[in-house]
């Protein structure tokens, strides 16, 4: 098993889920965990060498720049539609993420 693997999608999952309950509940913790784990799991993906490396921190990158953006202006302008905007466009990013793990992990030779 690949722990670094098993890691960032921990993460990217994480961060997700958070997502989700921000635009159930419009928690500012919430959507402050949310993106507080994508910089983690973004910051996890840098180092990858993997066949679609590229296209995962690509996915994490464009969640992040929805994540942090959607904090500010919750948190300073409380505008809760265009917050919540931003999470969406966040949790496109974090399936597109999803898909292209799955579609990696489909293409990997493992050896037993």
């Amino acid at each position: 098993m690949h722990w670094g693997k098993v890691f960032y999608i921990f993460f990217t999952l994480m961060s997700l889920t958070t997502s989700a309950a921000f635009l159930y509940d419009h928690a500012e913790v919430a959507l402050f965990i949310a993106g507080s784990v994508n910089v983690v799991s973004t910051i996890m993906k840098i180092g990858i060498r993997n066949i679609l490396s590229a296209e995962l921190l690509a996915g994490s990158l464009v969640a992040d720049l929805h994540l942090i953006p959607a904090f500010f202006v919750f948190h300073f302008y409380e505008n809760i539609n265009l917050a919540v905007g931003f999470v969406i466009g966040a949790v496109i990013a974090n399936l597109y993420t999803i898909v292209i793990s799955m579609i990696e992990s489909s293409k990997e030779k493992t050896e037993f």
